[in-house]
């Protein structure tokens, strides 16, 4: 059978929590009853997956974290496990999946399960996992060298977003700095929003980013309301190089941030931090700390 026509037969069995795009969910899985759910995206503790997955994502449900979202993925396998034996791991923490990263595949033009290469067999393990969402986190320098290759990548990604949107998930790109700086006269994230179909793809908004490319999040959340249903929240560094730091140790107003949640559509975030100073599994746990004191 084809996966696709099973998939659509299964579309209930392990199907993600729904929630309302201004609410924050409490899963039944939660560690912290009553406490607003928190996420992280696992490539803050890249280095530590990489040696002992399953002992690294238990110490994420130890602390606290309702959910994840993974990264890794290479033709049905992360971090060595097959996409079931993850499942069967993370249900027996209670740790769902609501997000993945895959790459485009220009740098790998074989391998299979990417935007541009076999996109369906990714969505088709995505939906194995209870997952709601699936993104595209990052494009090499070659990908984006003029505003056509942009255009010619939402071309990519509206067909990516069709495939997800036939398993009942939603597709996503996510940005860094590069998105905001001029190319041939244009902001290439503006050219993503514009060329790609708001049904088929939408924007996980790493709120770092934009604001040290000098954007203004809230400004995106008006001009193109209810686009942002996923977020990357990490915090800026005082300091000359504006490094990444632990959740509410940084410049960024997150009481701000999150008040305009609704009008950005949020409905899931996840802490991340690229580099961090102290051990990682600390700085994890001083950001989810510090978001149970704000929400």
């Amino acid at each position: 059978m084809h996966r696709r026509t099973f998939l659509r037969s299964t579309a209930f069995l392990g199907a993600a929590v729904v929630v309302n795009p201004v609410q924050f969910c409490t899963p039944s899985s939660s560690k912290l009853p009553g406490q607003k759910a928190v996420g992280l995206q696992v490539y803050t503790l890249r280095d530590l997956m990489a040696k002992d997955p399953e002992g690294t994502l238990k110490a994420v449900a130890d602390l606290g974290y309702n959910y994840i979202e993974l990264f890794n993925y290479r033709e049905g396998m992360y971090f060595g496990k097959t996409v079931k034996e993850m499942q069967e791991f993370l249900q027996g923490i209670q740790l769902p999946v609501f997000s993945s990263h895959i790459p485009t595949g220009a740098q790998e033009p074989n391998l299979k399960g990417t935007v541009l290469n076999d996109v369906e067999r990714a969505v088709a393990d995505a939906k194995m996992l209870g997952q709601e969402y699936l993104v595209c986190p990052w494009l090499a320098d070659s990908e984006r060298k003029t505003i056509d290759d942009y255009k010619r990548l939402s071309v990519a990604f509206n067909k990516a977003g069709e495939v997800c949107k036939q398993y009942g998930i939603q597709f996503c790109y996510h940005n860094h700095d590069f998105e905001f700086f001029k190319l041939d006269g244009q902001i290439p994230m503006d050219v993503i929003l514009a060329e790609t179909d708001a049904k088929l793809v939408q924007i996980e908004l790493d709120i770092y980013w934009i604001t040290k490319a000098g954007f203004s999040y809230a400004d995106y959340f008006k001009r193109y309301p209810g686009r942002f249903p996923l977020w990357h929240v990490k915090d800026m560094e005082d300091s000359p190089e504006r490094a990444f730091a632990e959740v509410g140790s940084g410049v960024i107003n997150w009481k701000e941030v999150f008040a305009v949640a609704g009008q950005a559509g949020m409905k899931r975030f996840f802490v991340e931090q690229d580099v961090c100073k102290r051990p990682p599994l600390e700085s994890v746990k001083m950001s989810r700390e510090y978001l149970r004191g704000i929400l």
